[in-house]
């Protein structure tokens, strides 16, 4: 037995059951899942640039004959939805099984959504396991039926399941042989004529898996007292018992197809029956669809965000509920990390009082004061696309200067696509793309950008100026990020370009990279200072205001020696050397 995440337990689920090739793109809450498998005996895994390419990688390998994992959070279920759509037509040679990581509550994400509804959508079974062993034994489970049903399966998790440990039952690894691959265009070739076969078939599938479910074994009914019964799945399960351990469940492992008899069975056995959804109302929504009532609970639920077992108990008006006292947790704001290299970009744009269209990384903090320099945040690779857009409204008119700031492997990820789309349209503005030599907001993993791979094998590091001036764009500058001054003559020379595109690539390394970002002395606040505020603007977490007079100090021990604020300080107050000049 081990100790595992409900991430790891999916990793080694997977390894048991004969996978061999682990694609993915990094994406809390789903990044230490693709990790864990790549440290697994005998397995191939990579990082891919997007989760569309990803899942294209999956379906390919599994048309060969191998068991394949594909990794990624919700939103990136949205880039994948293309190939999977047309994947639950094609159906599989070897077994392929989908992570889909939700993050209800959005820990780490720009908005809440349920994969299960692209598994009825698509016409993808989905597992919802309640713990690790269930993440562990699902997955494993999942590759034999993904072949017999020749059909992806997905296994839908969620935050607490993919970050919670629990024990875990492991097993050996099976001996799995890749298939044989055998050439028929009617089912790998989805061209029409072909497509409408596969769709035919799609609805047996459909018919055999709706009577499958019925007797699938992860679908569990506890009987306990009958006065009140609970529909549920995944982490709602723990919840559910916590809040009311006497009453009857109804466990769903499976979450599409659903077992209509099994449910009309379990609504029977009870006086009432309540569907418990977690900012969603999928679950519910398709037992209704089924004919089943349900019973409403006194109080409603949170429509958003996690659920508690607290948040259930009082929507039944439980008295103890209410006298349970309420975290009362110091606030911690997110901010960059003392020495970003990001930080004095964000700081100069906003001195040009630029419109910043942002993207999805860690800088995405630079929306948040002091530095208040982002204007729009929305989804990967959008920065550049929205800033041509910001372009094309304003047209010939004044308007304030709209520069796009995006990541090395958002870039790499969405944001080529969206760089050509502006230069093949003729497009104009600044586009700043912020290479800090790795994935910074899910981990340090590799990039191509950074040309680290997931399993550390050699290759070629994608060279970001040669691509861009590939793509048609004539001004491209490279810039260390550190150096204020070098940071506004740059943005300054791309602004005043007004009649064309300029990119400038700021490189330097996060200072969480150990092996590449090197921390020196640190820097210290002198009797020079005045309480200006001008390193008190820049938002590092080392500088703190003194609230006896307003002047400045910088805490050592949390100080890299980055010198950025010392570039700010027009009084010569801030230097290496304690109360020196």
């Amino acid at each position: 037995m081990e100790l595992l995440s409900g991430n790891e337990a999916i990793a080694q689920g997977a390894w048991e059951a004969g996978c061999g090739i682990g694609v993915g793109y990094p994406g809390t809450p789903s990044t230490e899942t693709l990790e864990a498998f790549a440290k697994k005996e005998a397995v191939y895994a990579e990082w891919c640039p997007n989760e569309k390419v990803a899942l294209e990688v999956g379906v390919g390998a599994s048309a060969a004959g191998s068991r394949v994992l594909a990794t990624m959070k919700h939103v990136g279920v949205n880039v994948a939805a293309d190939p999977l759509f047309t994947a639950a037509y094609t159906g599989v040679n070897g077994g392929l099984v989908l992570l889909a990581a939700d993050d209800p509550g959005m820990h780490s994400s720009q908005n809440e959504q349920d994969s299960r509804y692209y598994a009825l959508a698509a016409h993808v079974p989905v597992f919802d396991p309640s713990d690790s062993q269930e993440a562990h034994d699902f997955t494993k489970a999942a590759y034999a039926l993904s072949e017999e049903f020749d059909t992806p399966f997905m296994i839908r998790s969620t935050v607490r399941i993919s970050h919670a440990k629990t024990p875990v039952n492991t097993g050996e690894k099976e001996n799995y042989q890749p298939k044989v691959y055998e050439k028929d265009p009617t089912k790998w070739v989805m061209m029409p004529a072909y497509a409408k076969l596969r769709r035919v078939e799609l609805d047996k599938r459909d018919a055999a898996l709706s009577s499958w479910v019925e007797e699938c074994p992860f679908n569990i009914i506890e009987q306990r007292e009958t006065s009140k019964g609970f529909i549920c799945s995944g982490a709602v399960y723990q919840y559910v018992r916590d809040a009311f351990p006497e009453a009857s469940v109804l466990k769903l492992g499976v979450t599409w197809p659903l077992p209509k008899q099994k449910l009309e069975s379990f609504a029977n056995m009870v006086e009432d029956v309540y569907c418990i959804d977690e900012a969603s109302q999928y679950l519910s929504s398709q037992i209704l669809a089924l004919g089943i009532e349900l019973s409403q609970t006194p109080h409603p639920l949170p429509a958003a965000g996690e659920l508690s077992s607290r948040a259930l108990r009082l929507a039944f008006d439980d008295t103890e509920a209410t006298t349970e006292p309420e975290a009362k947790l110091p606030a911690r704001p997110p901010a960059l990390c003392a020495g970003c290299p990001h930080r004095l970009v964000f700081k100069e744009l906003a001195r040009a009082k630029c419109i910043i269209t942002g993207d999805i990384g860690c800088y995405t903090l630079g929306a948040l004061p002091p530095l208040a320099a982002m204007d729009t945040t929305v989804c990967m690779g959008a920065s550049i696309s929205m800033a041509h857009g910001f372009e094309l409204s304003y047209g010939e008119s004044e308007h304030a200067p709209v520069v796009a700031v995006i990541g090395d492997s958002t870039f790499a990820h969405s944001g080529i696509t969206s760089l050509l789309n502006t230069v093949y349209n003729q497009g104009v503005g600044t586009v700043c793309i912020l290479d800090n030599r790795t994935t910074g907001m899910t981990g340090h993993q590799g990039n191509p950008v950074n040309g680290k791979t997931l399993q550390g094998r050699q290759t070629r590091e994608l060279n970001l100026e040669e691509l861009v001036k590939a793509l048609g764009v004539e001004d491209v500058a490279t810039v260390n990020p550190n150096d204020m001054k070098a940071t506004r003559q740059a943005i300054k020379q791309a602004l005043e370009a007004k009649d064309r595109l300029s990119v400038i690539v700021f490189r330097s390394p996060c200072v969480l990279l150990r092996d590449s970002f090197v921390a020196q002395a640190p820097y210290y606040v002198n009797g020079n200072c005045t309480a200006c505020g001008s390193c008190i603007s820049l938002g590092c977490p080392a500088i703190e205001k003194n609230p006896a007079d307003g002047t400045a100090s910088i805490e050592a021990s949390m100080c890299v020696g980055c010198g950025q604020c010392s570039q700010y300080c027009a009084f010569e107050a801030i230097t290496q050397s304690e109360g020196g000049r």
